[in-house]
């Protein structure tokens, strides 16, 4: 390559935009511009050329490419780096939708974080979002009856990322969770699509019950920073749930609760989407 088109490529890198939304969120456009970010990247930074090359370049498809980084990051003395990589793939390839789900989370990442200038980025080094992949395994294998394999992945995303993500919990495509550190979620937690889930929220239980326990957070909900929503309630469509509110009670869809314990202080416009905004305001009252 000339160094005219190297001086090409780091000057567009550095004129990126701040905040960048996906042309298409297609498994295929994806990929085909990570590879392209990939091979930018690879003039940007040479020192860590090599890892780009086998994590991204070297793999014919966006599950490869996920499952060698997840296992790269995962894999340890325990299970090792190749047995994972072979775990993370056989997930990714069994179920059809797999691969649309990561996508769908990565593309959600581009959308609503004003840091991310590429899907590289997150891909390589997002917590929030290994964590997420790495749960999608951990769920594969709890519903294959792999119980103890399930919670070595869930261990080690704890250990790694932070991030303590119950394999039985469901959770949909399209969230997003910032940062990741702190993140609790239980075992019988549903997490709709399009979520959007900031650093130390908790989603848990509230006392000793058993059952069914844990919050169900439906479509295009915020949780903000310390947020903790305890129990088998109800966050409805489209609410917000403000910085560290502890939830004790159903959410009303399209409102916003807040403090200790939360009550509802703003409703909002049923066209606002709160976990695309990522606008953390408590509201002037009703």
């Amino acid at each position: 390559m000339s160094l005219g088109a190297v001086l090409d490529a780091r000057s567009s890198l550095s004129k990126a935009p701040l905040r960048a939304t996906s042309r298409s969120s297609t498994v295929d456009a994806v990929w085909h511009e990570l590879r392209s970010e990939a091979e930018a990247a690879l003039i940007e930074e040479p020192l860590y050329a090599g890892i780009i090359q086998a994590t991204v370049l070297d793999q014919r498809s966006i599950a490869q490419a996920f499952a060698y980084r997840l296992a790269h990051r995962l894999g340890d003395g325990d299970l090792s780096r190749l047995a994972m990589r072979d775990l993370c793939l056989s997930a990714f390839e069994a179920d059809p939708h797999a691969s649309a789900h990561a996508v769908r989370d990565l593309v959600a990442i581009r959308e609503r974080d004003p840091t991310c200038r590429r899907y590289l980025d997150p891909f390589l080094f997002y917590k929030g979002l290994a964590a997420l992949e790495g749960y999608r395994v951990a769920h594969w294998l709890w519903q294959q009856g792999r119980a103890t394999l399930a919670l070595h992945v869930q261990s080690r995303i704890s250990e790694i990322f932070g991030a303590d993500i119950h394999p039985a919990a469901q959770i949909g495509s399209g969230v997003f969770i910032d940062h990741a550190t702190g993140v609790v979620i239980g075992e019988t937690t549903m997490v709709a699509d399009d979520v959007s889930i900031l650093q130390s929220v908790t989603l848990g239980g509230n006392g000793k019950e058993s059952g069914d326990r844990h919050p169900k957070i439906e479509r295009g909900v915020l949780l903000s920073v310390g947020a903790k929503v305890l129990g088998n309630i109800r966050v409805g469509e489209g609410a917000k749930v403000a910085a560290a509110a502890v939830v004790l009670h159903d959410v009303p869809a399209h409102t916003t609760v807040a403090g200790v314990p939360a009550r509802v202080v703003s409703k909002l416009p049923r066209n606002e989407e709160p976990a695309q905004s990522m606008d953390q305001f408590f509201g002037d009252g009703i």
